[in-house]
């Protein structure tokens, strides 16, 4: 069943959510990234054998709702009211309990009621004027395993001019305000999280991290 998307609508001057169903992309190539996106994250999160997952700026709830139907506990959140109301529409449509997502910025997190043994935080960091505040929100309520991807620079850009996209912006996917290339993303997430794994399904840079332990606060 098809599910909704914003389209690259904004709340607060901010743009939320997706701006076009990917995983229906009429692009043949573009559906075999986000598959080889998906394939690779639930590789990772299976390696950490843990299900009670919060996904941080989860959208529409498209990968919330796909881990569902694995068998996940999952719960969403979102800063954006209007998404998270499209992701309760999504969840509705697939019989799943709308409630699972509540609206609340990555800033404002709390390690009581946000933890979880998985927490989940895919395409979020590069939209953030502060990602190192969201990064210290996430050092909160990390338990045990975080899980994180960002797109990779500069091939995100580069891809995104081949396809003849953003021209004006040299690549640049309207909302992004932070760009790393792998080194980069993964030497920023160490200074928060011990690094366990790095992949890359093109045009993405993924990281699986665990809670330091020892960490001076």
């Amino acid at each position: 069943m098809d599910m909704k998307v914003s389209g690259g609508s904004s709340e607060q001057g901010i743009i939320y959510g997706n701006t076009h169903a990917k995983h229906e992309d009429k692009n043949l190539i573009s559906r075999l990234l986000v598959s080889n996106f998906d394939n690779s994250l639930i590789k990772l999160m299976k390696q950490t054998k843990q299900k009670n997952i919060h996904e941080i700026g989860c959208g529409e709830g498209l990968l919330s709702l796909k881990l569902s139907s694995l068998g996940c506990k999952i719960r969403g959140s979102d800063f954006s009211a209007n998404v998270i109301e499209i992701a309760k529409e999504n969840a509705a449509s697939q019989g799943v309990p709308p409630d699972i997502f509540s609206q609340k910025s990555i800033y404002n997190l709390d390690a009581l009621t946000d933890s979880a043994d998985l927490i989940l935080c895919c395409e979020v960091l590069e939209h953030l004027e502060d990602p190192r505040a969201g990064l210290k929100a996430l050092e909160k309520i990390t338990s045990n395993y975080i899980l994180l991807s960002v797109p990779r620079e500069p091939l995100w850009r580069a891809l995104n001019l081949l396809r003849g996209s953003y021209i004006k912006n040299m690549g640049n996917t309207p909302g992004h305000l932070q760009h790393w290339s792998k080194h980069g993303f993964v030497r920023l997430i160490s200074e928060y999280f011990d690094v366990i794994k790095t992949t890359s399904p093109i045009p993405w840079t993924m990281v699986l991290a665990k809670k330091t332990a020892n960490k001076n606060q």
